[in-house]
This record gives structure tokens, sequence and C-alpha cells, in this order.
């Protein structure tokens, strides 16, 4: 199955995106594009993009990662709905929920009990007697 997502390719802490074509079954860092389809530099807010390649291949069957389809829906190249591309297990909605305390069980006390009487001391020079 061929899918479009987005290749990291920047340095350390300055992030830049591919847009590649590529294999399902190939890692990110592969390297076996088909094709690259455009650019990401979400820290100078620069994103090129080349529409028609990208209709083009959709059409052939190939799938859009979540992050990537949101991208084309802001430049206008795909309409419709946006995708939620948070992990499903770090979602903002689960941590919310589990958040919100239950019902507070009764608290029961244990009965105080009074400690036990000490012998009294018996004196050292008694003992040996």
């Amino acid at each position: 199955m061929l899918k479009i997502r987005l290749q990291r390719v920047g340095r350390r802490n300055d992030p830049a995106f591919r847009a590649v074509v590529t294999q399902s079954t190939q890692g990110p860092k592969s390297g076996r594009n088909l094709e690259i389809v455009g650019h990401h530099h979400p820290g100078q807010k620069k994103t090129e993009l080349d529409g028609e390649r990208i209709l083009h291949w959709v059409g052939k069957g190939a799938q859009l990662s979540d992050t990537l389809h949101n991208l084309l829906i802001d430049k206008g190249i795909l309409s419709g709905k946006k995708r939620d591309s948070l992990p499903r297990k770090n979602s903002f909605k689960k941590e919310k929920e589990e958040a919100v305390p239950t019902a507070a069980a009764p608290l029961t006390e244990a009965p105080v009990t009074a400690p036990a009487p000490e012998a009294p001391a018996v004196p050292a020079e008694e003992v040996k007697a």
C-alpha cells in the first residue's frame, strides 16, 4: 500500500519535513521514496506542496497521513474535515476524563486500642536475692 507522509530532514531543534510517496512497509528514514511531492518547514512557516502530483497519487490509491491531510486542507488542495492527528493512547479527552474523581468511599477509622500496661520495674538488687 502506498502512503504519502512527512519525512523529517531538518537539523536538531530546527525541524523540516519532506512530503514523500513511499511504501507503507518502508521506514521513515529508509530513503526509498517513489517521489518527493513537497516540503514543510514549520519554523519558517513555509509549505510547498505539489497539489497536482498529490492528487495523482491519491487517485492511484495512496493513503494520506493525518498530519499531511490537515496540511492539504489548510492549503486548499483538499476539502473536508480535519482529522485528529494526536496519538490514540495520549488523547487529551481521556486524560481529562480520568482526572474526574469518582464518588468518595466513606472513610472508616480503625478502632483505637489502649496500650497494654507495662510490668512494674523491679530493682536489680531484689532480682539477685
